[in-house]
């Protein structure tokens, strides 16, 4: 799966995101800034995350994912 388009599934699905990706084959690093984390837990951004991706984990076509969950004041 492209960058791109796991970009653009995640902006997609989380209101209001801004989405980085880069990825090594199926191991993909995302980095999403939301307002939609706003007084969320670590454990509950993340899954969040994972619930879009969940498809293209369960194919195989993405093997790790790497995280990283902002708020936009967070991200600064």
């Amino acid at each position: 799966m492209q960058p791109s388009e796991i970009k653009a599934l995640l902006e997609a699905n989380i209101a209001g995101s801004q989405v980085e990706v880069s990825s090594d084959g199926s191991h993909v690093t995302v980095k999403v800034v939301s307002a939609v984390f706003e007084g969320l837990r670590p454990v509950q951004k993340q899954q969040l995350v994972y619930k879009v991706l969940a498809d293209q984990i369960a194919s195989g076509a993405i093997h790790a994912v790497h995280m990283q969950t902002l708020t936009p004041a967070e991200a600064g």
